[in-house]
């Protein structure tokens, strides 16, 4: 097993050494309130997802429902997950395997109903992070009744925790299993709606890097510039504070160190914990600091033209930094170095600037594998509708959370770049 003791010295020597990167020198002031809030408990282990009976009669439950989608039910991931309960007395009440590509709101409540049906006392999410999402939005409906949208809409709309749930990520990316928001797509409407409560957060993430070998290259690269994408943005965002500066700064510099390897050589067990622990500690991050342009601009592109996740992030984060480099230079300077740029004699300007070729090399890289689009017009945005997806971006949640006060006519400039 890819050893925990190791993981916890590696880490706890990372966070000193991010400490002094983010505040040598010329120091930041420090933020005149912020919080920090993150119950969920988090278990890391390779096969560790085959033997979690503990964890979960730990949250007073004996009956999971388990939803996760056709994919990772086929490729025989959720197999052992259910065996390994069954055989510890952990009854699982019944499954959902059709959650699509986007969480969707239909689906949402049907995973809400079946799961009140089962009679089961808990959730189990094993997917990436439309599968968690979904569980999510289906467990304050499974737990408190009524409509997801009228009656949960927005941010702290919950007044008590909701039931257990134990969540296993399939993908390193989307952070989801210990973050307290929900994305979820309104067919009807053509958008993405963000819920956002405490209450949110999963009960036991297990990260278990063998759960993501059959993660195919693609999905790994796009899934993991998600988490960098998180990382950035986290660290320039408004409620950016010293815990979550080190958690962003952490995971930028493990994404960078691994995600090449990851994609290229399936069976890397340590690349792929890396990126499962990068993408936890991203998803930590951001959830105290929030995301920005980059996911403003993402969520629109994703909802009107279906543009996965990762992957519009990808294509945007270098002209999001770029959009946000004078509020965000001094950040994105004291990240170069986990990039692996030459920072010596460079100015903040320039460090900044570095900054963002490092991470346009690496999207450059991804693409020279034939995995991974750079430009929207690529993955199938059309031109015309860049002036939309500037009006709409700055409507998004994500908006009002960027260092950089966002207008649709900058934006657009940034988005026809990014074409």
């Amino acid at each position: 097993m890819y050893g925990t003791i190791l993981d916890c010295e590696y880490l706890s020597t990372r966070i000193h050494v991010t400490l002094n990167i983010v505040y040598r020198g010329v120091a930041m002031p420090l933020p005149e309130f912020f919080q920090f809030h993150s119950p969920t408990r988090v278990v890391y282990g390779a096969g560790l997802a085959r033997d979690i009976s503990t964890e979960c009669s730990s949250l007073g439950a004996t009956k999971y429902f388990i939803v996760s989608d056709r994919t990772i039910h086929e490729a025989g991931l959720v197999k052992p997950v259910i065996e390994g309960l069954s055989t510890d007395g952990i009854d699982i009440s019944g499954t959902f395997f059709d959650v699509t590509q986007d969480s969707e709101l239909a689906i949402v409540t049907e995973v809400a109903n079946r799961a009140r049906e089962s009679g089961a006392e808990g959730l189990i999410a094993i997917g990436g992070g439309s599968v968690i999402d979904t569980a999510k939005g289906a467990n304050i409906v499974f737990s408190e009744g009524g409509d997801l949208v009228e009656d949960y809409s927005g941010t702290g709309t919950l007044t008590r925790p909701l039931k257990p749930f134990v969540v296993i990520p399939t993908t390193a990316g989307t952070g989801s299993e210990c973050t307290l928001a929900a994305v979820i797509y309104d067919r009807e409407n053509k958008t993405k709606l963000s819920f956002t409560d405490r209450y949110l957060l999963p009960s036991i993430a297990v990260l278990d890097p063998e759960m993501t070998l059959t993660l195919p290259p693609a999905l790994t690269a796009s899934t993991g510039m998600d988490a960098l994408t998180h990382a950035i943005e986290a660290s320039v965002g408004i409620d950016a504070s010293p815990l979550s500066d080190i958690l962003a700064f952490g995971a930028i510099e493990l994404i960078f160190k691994n995600l090449v390897t990851a994609v290229t050589d399936a069976n890397d067990i340590e690349a792929r914990g890396a990126m499962l622990i990068a993408a936890n500690m991203a998803g930590i991050a951001f959830s105290h600091s929030m995301v920005g342009c980059v996911h403003a601009m993402a969520h629109t592109v994703g909802a009107h033209f279906r543009v996965p996740h990762g992957v519009a992030n990808a294509i945007l984060l270098p002209h999001g930094m770029e959009y946000n480099i004078e509020e965000g230079k001094e950040k994105f300077a004291k990240m170069a170095p986990l990039m692996g740029v030459a920072t010596a004699g460079l100015s903040m300007d320039d460090g900044a600037k570095g900054a963002i070729e490092a991470v346009r090399n690496l999207t450059s890289q991804l693409n020279g594998l034939g995995i991974l689009p750079i430009r929207l017009r690529d993955a199938g945005v059309p031109s015309e509708a860049l002036p939309h997806i500037a009006d709409m971006s700055i409507e998004d949640g994500s908006s009002f959370y960027n260092p950089r006060e966002m207008a649709a006519e900058d934006l657009l400039v940034h988005l026809k770049n990014a074409y």
